[in-house]
């Protein structure tokens, strides 16, 4: 298929990640990144959140019908959304084009404020929404959804591919238990308890400064985000990486979850929830806690047998493939999901083996 793919195109982000995966999947696609019509300001992003992004509207618009012209397409794959409008999105079905929606953001929930409006407003215009959790799936359905089909988060089977690494990188990259992303309210607290307890802690994110507990945490920080090689050396050199939730995007599992197992280097440890105790075995192929106290106690514990830290991981990269949550898997997924008609659909997942 002829797919026009409208999302954010840079290289390390994962919405890039998705339409090479369509393309390894054997479709011809041409990415535009609508953003790309938005001012370079930081002012964009606050906007975006108090008033939401109607306002830019008509630059969008006339920037990407630019660059389509009268270019024709098998497919609108969209990633995210959340500055393309109802109007817009019309416009791509007067031209004949059924539109998917995938986002994996939590576009119904009000940690973003407005953000998310466009994108409310024009569920109804897609053919296919394609959601990652399943609260997601009745508000949907609610907002006037054509057809559902709720999805895990996915890993990139390129992107995120273990690496051949020198001695002298994996001493550069080498940590006990680390934590790769940005600082949230409720991680700080969690952090410093981590450090009273012992854990040997290393963080690698943004905007860590903003902490209250930042003196606290400051000796832990190994410096900010890492994307693209450095993330997987980061993942692949670490004996434990800690998968977080996101509190206002009423996480119950992230793309952490996926990603970590399969760079095959630490053990993924996370918060436990239904969603993480589905896809994985706790204690087997990975490490589940309830707080930070339980947290600490497992790592301190699983640090002490190195050799049962590489079973874990092992096995916990064996589950994740049987899981088939690759980014090549989840989009041929939604592509035989609108052949198939409407409704609302929710991926399952294989039981674990006894």
């Amino acid at each position: 298929m002829k797919i026009l793919y409208l999302g954010d195109d840079h290289p390390h982000f994962t919405s890039a990640h998705r339409a090479n995966a369509l393309r390894r999947l054997g479709h011809e696609v041409r990415a535009i990144n609508p953003r790309a019509a938005l001012p370079r300001s930081p002012l964009v992003g606050g906007l975006s959140t108090r008033v939401g992004l109607w306002p830019f509207v008509p630059w969008i618009n006339a920037a990407v019908r630019r660059k389509i012209r009268d270019e024709k397409y098998d497919l609108v794959w969209i990633d995210c959304g959340a500055e393309l409008s109802s109007g817009f999105h019309r416009w791509l079905r007067t031209r004949g084009m059924p539109i998917i929606n995938y986002n994996c953001d939590d576009p119904f929930g009000a940690r973003d404020g407005r953000k998310w409006k466009l994108y409310r407003q024009s569920v109804r215009e897609q053919d296919l929404t394609v959601v990652v959790r399943r609260v997601n799936m009745a508000e949907a359905q609610a907002a006037g959804a054509r057809s559902v089909l709720r999805v895990f988060m996915s890993f990139d089977p390129v992107a995120h591919a273990p690496l051949v690494l020198s001695e002298a990188e994996r001493r550069q990259w080498s940590s006990e238990v680390v934590f790769v992303g940005s600082w949230m309210p409720e991680r700080g607290p969690l952090m410093v308890r981590l450090l009273e307890l012992g854990v040997p802690l290393s963080i690698r994110g943004n905007d860590w400064q903003k902490a209250p507990e930042y003196e606290r945490l400051r000796p832990a920080i190994r410096g900010t985000a890492v994307h693209g090689a450095d993330y997987v050396k980061a993942i692949q050199c670490a004996k434990i990486a800690l998968g977080l939730l996101s509190k206002g995007n009423r996480d119950s599992h992230t793309q952490r979850s996926t990603e970590i197992p399969f760079v095959n280097g630490a053990v993924f440890c996370a918060e436990r929830t239904r969603e993480h105790e589905m896809m994985y075995a706790d204690g087997q192929q990975a490490l589940f806690w309830n707080n930070a106290d339980e947290c600490a106690a497992r790592c301190l514990d699983a640090l002490a047998d190195p050799a049962r830290l590489r079973q874990i991981a092992e096995q916990g990269r064996h589950r994740l493939l049987q899981l088939g949550l690759s980014n090549d898997d989840i989009a041929g997924e939604a592509l035989s999901r609108l052949a198939g008609g409407g409704g609302v659909t929710e991926r399952s997942l294989p039981p674990h083996k006894n």
